[in-house]
């Protein structure tokens, strides 16, 4: 199916639905936060199952809105004239400032929240402090645009930059932005149809080149 879908669609299909699944999923917190599934399930069923759902009543969570900023950035970016990583990193900053105007009633993490208090007063972010608390998910939950907008193998060595860096903002823990890595990055394998490879030769690609990416953009 893939091959007769045109990308772009398969792009906003992309987007559009991960929006929608986020929705359903968190239904305002009580869902996101509930560990019995089959409890989930019965109260689908008491609102007349899947088809009777309505969208209006599941505003999406702090994640979409958070992931939408991230493709905000990379779309104002581009890669024209004057883009680069750092004037990328710098449109994260202002997009993720912006995002947390529109938490009122979503459950943003408190990671993130701290963090983000903090962006308009750095000219720069490299020195970000270890957070030992900062392996959560909300950084891998925004990157999942960063593979669409880096989906070809030559462009790896800027989807490991754009998503350790995107999650480093928030989540300067390994759990944090290593996360954000591996969302992009099979994403990207998605788009470009590459086959799943096995636990170890993945971790075997990886290690190498995200800690290089990690050195460049900590020492840098």
């Amino acid at each position: 199916m893939s091959d007769t879908v045109p990308l772009e669609q398969r792009y906003k299909a992309s987007m559009v639905l991960s929006g929608a699944g986020d929705a359903l999923g968190c239904n305002h917190g009580t869902w996101e936060f509930e560990n019995d599934g089959v409890l989930i399930h019965e109260q689908v069923q008491k609102r007349g199952g899947l088809e009777k759902l309505d969208a209006i009543d599941f505003p999406v969570s702090d994640d979409t809105v958070m992931h939408l900023a991230t493709a905000e950035a990379l779309v104002k970016v581009g890669e024209g004239e004057g883009a680069s990583l750092p004037v990328l990193y710098r449109a994260l900053v202002e997009k993720y400032i912006v995002s947390m105007t529109d938490m009122a009633g979503r459950g943003a993490g408190i990671a993130t929240c701290r963090r983000v208090q903090t962006f308009s007063y750095f000219s720069c972010w490299s020195p970000i402090p270890f957070d030992k608390r900062g392996g959560g998910c909300g950084a891998a939950m925004r990157a999942m645009c960063i593979g669409l907008r880096f989906p070809d193998t030559e462009q790896e060595h800027l989807l490991i930059a754009v998503s350790v860096e995107s999650g480093r903002l928030t989540h300067h823990h390994p759990t944090g932005y290593l996360g954000a890595l591996a969302a992009a990055l099979f994403t990207a394998y998605a788009v470009r149809g590459t086959l799943p490879v096995d636990t170890d030769s993945w971790r075997s690609w990886t290690k190498p080149r995200s800690t290089s990416g990690i050195r460049a953009i900590v020492w840098s």
